[in-house]
């Protein structure tokens, strides 16, 4: 069973580690798979019509690594390789491909559950020099959540990755149409995008925003939004039809953010840089915040 945290107006469920999803993409600590608001759901799914959910994203899943996961270069063929907060992955090729479900050696998982938090720890087994040691607590506030991240390197190598979370969204079930509307706090930069993938042109991408001209029907994407400079870590996503806006806000500058989507969903992506030293660790919060625009 999930744990949930809720108070009068927010309701949040946490699949704990052996719960629920099992792939080896996403975090297992702390996975937030239903976001509701006055009973208004905001979170969604990856693929509604997958026959396997418990393989793909959904709500607030976070990931380690997306693009090369820690120590995949040292390992051989058939050897391990670290996936921050799932354990070791077996390896199979000579690219790492986020997509691929690797056969998995589960981490050491522990948990603490209080009134309004939960906090789990993450403790994988070492292998060619990295090690580490991952907790996340999830705690509920009076207008939304915060979830804070502590990365201690226990290993004899340094941790050289990144993290973000995949914000899997639609509020109230609402379609992606010209209901939304994406904000940034900085300038969008589309002639320095990594990839840009707008099919209909039904996305309208302003200075600091994304407007949507009708009815989402194809995946959409965008890449590198800030053109690889460091901004503040944000966004705010609105719905004029049910006038509520939820928003996340790291204690970071970010030189990576990305926003995915499909008709039922919208994801935008924070990324965070990470490089820890042997002996040191790294700390950093992620605070969504959610308002009734009809007051």
């Amino acid at each position: 069973m999930p744990h949930i945290l809720k108070n009068n107006t927010i309701e949040i469920h946490i699949d704990l580690p052996q719960e629920g999803y099992n792939g080896s993409r996403f975090d297992y600590s702390g996975k937030i798979t239903t976001l509701k608001f006055k009973n208004i759901l905001l979170s969604a799914i990856e693929n509604p019509k997958s026959a396997n959910a418990n393989s793909l994203g959904q709500g607030f899943y976070n990931e380690f690594g997306i693009d090369t996961a820690l120590g995949f270069k040292d390992a051989k063929i058939g050897g391990w390789f670290h996936k921050i907060g799932v354990g070791l992955l077996k390896k199979t090729d000579d690219t790492y491909n986020f997509l691929h479900k690797h056969e998995i050696k589960p981490a050491k998982f522990t948990v603490k559950t209080h009134n309004n938090k939960i906090t789990i720890h993450c403790k994988p087994e070492p292998m060619h020099g990295y090690a580490y040691l991952l907790s996340k607590e999830i705690e509920l506030q009076n207008d939304g959540f915060t979830i804070s991240y502590r990365l201690e390197n226990t290993g004899n190598k340094p941790i050289i990755t990144d993290e973000y979370v995949h914000n899997f969204m639609a509020i109230n079930n609402d379609t992606i149409s010209d209901n939304y509307e994406l904000n940034f706090p900085f300038n969008l930069k589309p002639e320095l995008f990594e990839e840009t993938v707008n099919p209909e042109d039904k996305v309208n991408i302003g200075k600091d925003y994304l407007k949507f001209k009708d009815l989402i029907e194809e995946e959409f994407f965008f890449s590198n939004l800030s053109g690889s400079e460091y901004e503040k870590a944000g966004w705010e996503l609105s719905n004029h039809k049910s006038d509520i806006k939820i928003s996340e806000t790291g204690d970071f500058k970010t030189n990576k953010v990305n926003v995915w989507g499909l008709p039922h969903v919208i994801s935008p992506e924070l990324f965070i840089a990470i490089n820890i030293n042997p002996g040191r660790l790294k700390q950093w919060s992620r605070h969504y915040k959610i308002v009734d625009t009809t007051f």
